[in-house]
């Protein structure tokens, strides 16, 4: 079983059950059909002797008729005669019916078990049952009460084992439409077990192609759907879209790291040999070449810590573990030292409501608010402003810094969370284009997330959500 298809499975034990159902449909027909044969045989006696009991009549004179010609039978009894009709000597429905006298003398009629039931007394009305050889009788004796006919009884005797022969049937038609009723809804499920299954084959096939191909751009096409295989496509699709999304960034963020250190690591080599070639070199000289080395690989540095950085935070690292904090406090703190650049003589300025806590690691927080701060002075105007504000509201706490520097093109809002992405390289001075992506990445660490709302010209709003 654990080697054979779904579809395979599906079927043998569909098959299986509907094989216990049918078994069970048969014993519950055998049953009831017994049943219900029996009560039919019971039945069918009572009406038969109930109808014989109209067919016999007395007359104490029989000149009127015409012997010759008379179907019916005339006993002599008493003073008189009894006409007993000719239907009367039918056993209908294999039910036999016999005229006896008080004392159990058989006076017309047939009776299969008379010498077993020759010492049974009469009972009116009263269906009995006598086994004689293994077969079950019933009997029915009454009473006849007519002018002329009274003392007289009617007894009808039918075996038990009439049933048989319409149970035969029944048994005989059931073993031969059962099993093919079951071998035809084995096939119809497998049919149907096969088209049901269909999605999950693409799906496989789909998952397949992409291991072979490494292409994350194929898609599992079902259709319009609802159902859990279309919701399952759905998630695998979703799926494959975030992996394609991921690979793509992660070559991107190959190919940006290595331009990033491609240009210090170019300037120090280039740094270095120019020295070497130098047949005399003053200190003066050999300290400049040597300070270019410096700015350049404090530069390299500082992009591998913040790379490191990153990896940290995707990957859960304890290095930045969290714990209660006064989210107040330590914006106070980086506002009023932030406050102190006065870069292009923007001022700073800050709204901070009281003793907001936050689990959070501070020294990733501070980097998050510095980074925030520090982007709107790199694009500010001269002697323009920014406003810090924190509240907590409705149950979020919210953080936003509100600047009227260059503003943000719509077409580049989420792009500027890219790593090392610049929207004006003009503007950036010094920075590699990591600080808001680094301040996303931080605020999805806390379990939050920043949003941007910007217009060109007129400044912006970046809002962070815990």
């Amino acid at each position: 079983m654990k080697r054979g298809s779904i579809r395979s499975k599906i079927t043998i034990w569909f098959t299986a059950a509907l094989l216990l159902v049918v078994l069970f449909t048969f014993f519950i027909i055998f049953s009831a059909n017994h049943r219900i044969l029996q009560k039919t045989i019971r039945d069918s006696l009572v009406e038969t002797v109930e109808h014989n009991v109209d067919e016999i009549e007395y007359y104490s004179d029989i000149e009127e008729f015409d012997l010759l010609h008379e179907s019916d039978h005339f006993i002599r009894y008493g003073d008189g005669y009894l006409e007993v009709d000719d239907d009367f000597l039918d056993a209908v429905n294999e039910v036999y019916t016999a005229l006896y006298q008080a004392d159990g003398t058989m006076l017309y009629g047939e009776n299969p078990i008379a010498a077993e039931t020759g010492e049974l007394s009469f009972a009116d009305s009263l269906i009995r049952t006598v086994k004689e050889k293994g077969t079950v009788y019933y009997l029915f004796d009454r009473r006849l009460e007519a002018e002329g006919v009274e003392g007289l009884w009617l007894r009808g005797v039918v075996s038990g084992k009439q049933g048989d022969v319409q149970m035969s049937a029944v048994m005989r038609l059931s073993l031969v439409f059962l099993p093919l009723l079951v071998l035809a809804a084995s096939v119809g499920g497998y049919l149907i077990a096969g088209r049901m299954l269909r999605p999950i084959q693409q799906i496989s096939d789909t998952a397949l192609q992409i291991e072979k191909s490494g292409d994350l751009t194929r898609r599992i096409e079902l259709g319009p759907g609802t159902d859990e295989l279309h919701r399952l496509a759905d998630s695998f699709n979703a799926m494959f879209e975030k992996l394609e999304n991921s690979f793509d960034a992660e070559r991107q963020f190959t190919s940006d790291v290595s331009h990033e250190l491609r240009t210090p690591m170019s300037v120090i080599l280039s740094q270095c040999e120019l020295s070497l070639e130098k047949q005399e070199e003053t200190p003066e000289g050999y300290r400049r070449d040597l300070q270019v080395i410096q700015r350049q690989g404090r530069k390299m540095s500082k992009l591998i810590r913040q790379m490191l950085d990153f990896a940290r935070m995707e990957n859960g690292s304890e290095k930045y573990r969290k714990e209660s904090l006064n989210l107040s406090e330590l914006a106070t703190g980086v506002c009023e030292d932030m406050a102190l650049i006065r870069e292009k003589e923007i001022l700073l300025s800050s709204q901070i409501e009281k003793d907001i806590f936050l689990c959070g690691n501070a020294l990733l927080l501070s980097r998050m608010l510095s980074n925030l701060i520090g982007n709107a002075y790199r694009y500010g105007w001269e002697n323009g402003w920014i406003q810090v504000t924190l509240q907590k509201k409705e149950g979020k706490i919210m953080i936003s810094v509100e600047d009227n520097g260059i503003g943000v093109r719509k077409e580049e809002q989420e792009k500027i969370f890219r790593r090392f992405y610049q929207s004006d390289a003009s503007r950036t001075g010094d920075g590699m284009g990591l600080g808001l992506s680094m301040a996303r990445e931080i605020a999805r660490y806390h379990g939050g997330d920043i949003t941007l709302q910007s217009e060109p010209g007129k400044g912006s709003i970046f809002c962070v959500t815990f």
